[in-house]
């Protein structure tokens, strides 16, 4: 397992810094920003489209040929950003880019799906998420390295890529983890029964796509140094690995909705806090740690809350509906806010990322007057889940919290739904949907339980 931890860390840190590489060097090259939000944008493109292909390669060609395959194409496609200097070239080999790495989760999740079991799940999830993050942050920071003018940091990070190859291939079985993409709830679907979750994993892709897409374009655009971008860059990911838990923590104490309203209320204030400001403020990378302390959590909030309303029969499928409507959010974010800092000025990146919070703090705002809370005794555990990586990770993730739940509260939930339940918006009926999904204690079948009274809302 510590194999694929060592080429997952290899992997993130190739991959962070050349996104970081190709924010800084699309603006001394004179792309316009717009150019460069789609140019970044192509990579969530291609990990959107990936899941789908790979999944159906991996059983004809074999997991470890897959992997091989979709590194060494990577590794390629970062250094010919070195060869050829167009926007249309650095597009196309961001989109390739984007593929591979959607596949690389793809493998290396089911891998470690297959290898964890009850007793070492718990873990297995807070290594990946450190690796992940970390390698993450880390490969950004790497920028100030060298000029990114030249070709040596994008050779660095084809060598990262590349040398995650080596402790996986060497240390890897021949036995093929099973990959299975599970079968997706509709977005319609979801819609009528979490609304609250659609649009909070929409508002987060797009704030996470911004950041990682524009953070590099935005802190070229106002001059910082090489240094101070790398630390601007690697902010929100401190950020991320501090406020994780301890919000989560507090999600599982009070109203979960609660909990996404003022996580994204504060996340909001952080940007008009960084408009205000002055751009060269020693304050501005302590105000960027608190704003990957709040954004980076509330995708894993939107997540837990999707869960708590989801039966557990369908919690894969919608786990897997909501990867793609947050990568959706990630495609559209650079797109918009590079339009909107090409014709305003670098100031609104940070007015595109509030914007994309308020919108998530107006609703919020409105169901939480308007519409009923689900009760806290029917909450289930906080997911932590990383940023970017794919729906088999679910499976890794919310297994073992939901059997928690069920041994903590001295009962078994069922998946069980109510036939004349379909198709409602569960949030705005909380003490029917509860009904259908919860068994009493003694087994007792729900439909002789007597009638609960109506839940108020606050």
């Amino acid at each position: 397992m510590w194999a694929l931890f060592a080429g997952l860390g290899l992997m993130m840190v190739g991959n962070g810094l050349n996104g970081a590489v190709i924010g800084i060097r699309s603006g001394t090259e004179g792309f316009s920003v717009v150019v460069t939000g789609v140019v970044m944008a192509a990579y969530f493109a291609g990990f959107l489209l990936a899941p789908s292909i790979v999944v159906k390669l991996i059983p004809s060609v074999g997991h470890i040929r897959v992997f091989a395959g979709l590194a060494s194409t990577a590794s390629s496609a970062v250094l010919m950003h070195a060869v050829s200097v167009l926007p249309l070239s650095w597009a196309i080999m961001r989109f390739i880019f984007g593929f591979c790495m959607a596949g690389l989760y793809i493998v290396i999740e089911s891998w470690l799906g297959a290898m964890s079991d009850a007793s070492n799940r718990g873990r297995t999830l807070a290594i990946y998420m450190i690796v992940s993050m970390g390698g993450l942050g880390a490969g950004q920071y790497l920028v100030a390295l060298a000029d990114p003018s030249g070709f040596r940091l994008f050779v660095v990070a084809s060598v990262l890529v590349s040398m995650s190859l080596v402790p996986i291939t060497l240390a890897a079985t021949t036995r093929a983890p099973q990959v299975l993409l599970p079968e997706g709830v509709s977005v319609r679907e979801l819609i009528r029964t979490v609304p609250t979750g659609v649009l909070g994993s929409l508002m987060s892709g797009a704030a996470a796509g911004m950041v990682f897409g524009l953070g590099a374009v935005y802190a070229t655009a106002i001059g910082l140094s090489l240094e101070r971008t790398g630390f601007f860059l690697v902010a929100p990911t401190i950020g991320a690995i501090i406020f994780q838990w301890p919000i989560g923590r507090l999600s599982d104490l009070v109203s979960r909705r609660s909990v996404i309203f003022g996580v994204a209320l504060v996340a909001s204030g952080v940007c008009g806090a960084l408009l205000v400001v002055a751009e060269q403020s020693i304050l501005v990378p302590m105000l960027m740690i608190a704003l990957g302390g709040t954004m980076f959590p509330l995708y894993s909030l939107v997540i837990s809350y999707t869960l708590d309303w989801t039966p557990e029969a369908k919690t894969m499928g919608a786990s897997a509906t909501l990867v793609r409507i947050n990568g959706t959010g990630a495609l559209i974010g650079p797109l918009v806010g590079a339009s909107l800092m090409s014709a305003f000025g670098p100031q609104w990146f940070f007015w595109s990322l509030g914007s994309v919070f308020m919108v998530l703090v107006v609703y919020l705002a409105w169901r939480l007057l308007a519409k009923s809370a689900l009760p806290m005794e029917r909450q289930g555990a906080f997911v932590p889940f990383p940023s970017r990586a794919g729906a088999l990770a679910f499976g890794l993730i919310t297994a073992p919290m939901r059997q928690v739940t069920k041994l903590a509260a001295g009962r078994h939930v069922t998946s069980r739904r109510h036939p004349h339940l379909d198709g409602v918006d569960h949030e705005r009926h909380p003490t029917a949907f509860t009904r259908a999904v919860i068994d009493s204690a003694n087994d007792a079948d729900p439909h002789d339980m007597p009638p609960e009274s109506p839940i108020t809302g606050p």
